[in-house]
C-alpha cells in the first residue's frame, strides 16, 4: 500500500514523516508540477506532490494533471487523497469546514483529462467518480480528527482562474451543488483511468460570492482560512493512514478491464510504449 497526497505546499512537511527524499520524474506526458516527496508515516509509504508547484506557479488549467497522476502511478501509489481549497455553495458548509464530496460536475473546457488518444481509445465507468472505500475512510478520519465534516455532496469544477461571477454562483446554487473548485474533477478522471483509488478532502475557505451577508471571495481571505485548514488536513491524513486497510474491496484497480476499445494490433508502437504503465496489464507493448 502506497498513499499519495496531492495538495498545496506544506503538506509534505507533515510531522512524523520519516525517510524523506525528493524524487524527480519525467513522463511521456511531460513534467509533473514538481518533485515528489516520498517518506513513511507510521510505517506506511507516502508520496506528496504540490499540485500547483512549490510557490504556486501553475494556474489550474496549466497544471499537468496527466504527468502528475502518471508519476503517482510510477511510484506505486494505489490510493490518492486530494486536498483542495473550495468555495462553499451552501449556508451550512461554513468556512473552515471539511467536505468529502462523492460526485463531480465538470465545467472545464481547456485541459487534457484523459491518457487516451494517439491511436488508443478507452471509455472507463465514471458514474461514481470517488472510491467509496477511501471516501468512508476519510470521512471517519475527519471525525476522529475533530473536524466538522460534511459527508457526500457535489463538487463543481470550473475552469478558473477567475472566481465566479455573482450570476454564475447563483446558478450553481440552483443546481444544488455543494462546493466549487478548479482542479479535482480532472484529477479524478485520470486517477480512474490509471486504476488508482481517489477521494477528495475539500477544505471550505469561503462562500464564493453568492452570500449577501459575507464579503466577496478574495485571495487574502482564502489563504487566511486555508492556512488554518492545512493543519486540520494534516490531522485527518494521519488518522486516515492509521485506519487504512491493507486491502480494500473496491474495483478501482480494474477500471480499465473491458474499457479499452482499440484492438491491440492497431495501437501504434509508440503509444503502446508510452501507455505501458497504464494499459500494460491488458495490452502488451
Amino acid at each position: 500500500m502506497v498513499i499519495g497526497v496531492i495538495g498545496g505546499s506544506g503538506l509534505y512537511e507533515m510531522e512524523g514523516l520519516t525517510g524523506v527524499r525528493e524524487v524527480t520524474l519525467h513522463t511521456p506526458f511531460g513534467e509533473p508540477s514538481d518533485a515528489y516527496i516520498t517518506g513513511s508515516l507510521g510505517g506506511i509509504e507516502m508520496v506528496f506532490l504540490p499540485r500547483h508547484g512549490r510557490g504556486h506557479r501553475f494556474l489550474p488549467t496549466e497544471v499537468n494533471y496527466r504527468a502528475n497522476i502518471y508519476g503517482m502511478k510510477k511510484l506505486g501509489v494505489d490510493r490518492i487523497i486530494s486536498v483542495s481549497a473550495v468555495g462553499s455553495m451552501k449556508e451550512e458548509i461554513e468556512p473552515g469546514h471539511i467536505v468529502i464530496p462523492d460526485q463531480f460536475y465538470d465545467l472545464t473546457k481547456h485541459r487534457k483529462s484523459t491518457f487516451f488518444g494517439d491511436g488508443v481509445v478507452a471509455h472507463v465507468g465514471f458514474a461514481d467518480p470517488i472510491c467509496h472505500d477511501l471516501f468512508e475512510t476519510l470521512a471517519g478520519a475527519g471525525k476522529k480528527a475533530g473536524a466538522t465534516v460534511h459527508k457526500g455532496g457535489t463538487y463543481i469544477c470550473m475552469e478558473g482562474p477567475q472566481f465566479s461571477t455573482r450570476a454564475e454562483s447563483r446558478i450553481y446554487r440552483k443546481w444544488g451543488v455543494d462546493v466549487i473548485g478548479m482542479t479535482n474533477a480532472t484529477e479524478a478522471k485520470l486517477a480512474r483511468e490509471a486504476e488508482i483509488c481517489y477521494a477528495t478532502l475539500a477544505l471550505s475557505t469561503d462562500y464564493d460570492c453568492w452570500h449577501e451577508t459575507e464579503e466577496d471571495v478574495t485571495v487574502e481571505a482564502v489563504i487566511a482560512v486555508l492556512m488554518k485548514n492545512v493543519e486540520t488536513a494534516k490531522k485527518i491524513i494521519k488518522e486516515a493512514v492509521t485506519m487504512m486497510p491493507a486491502k480494500i474491496g473496491c474495483r478501482c484497480s480494474e477500471a480499465l478491464k473491458n474499457a479499452i476499445m482499440t484492438k491491440a494490433e492497431l495501437i501504434p508502437e509508440k503509444t503502446k510504449k508510452d501507455m505501458d504503465l497504464i494499459i500494460g496489464k491488458y495490452i502488451k507493448a
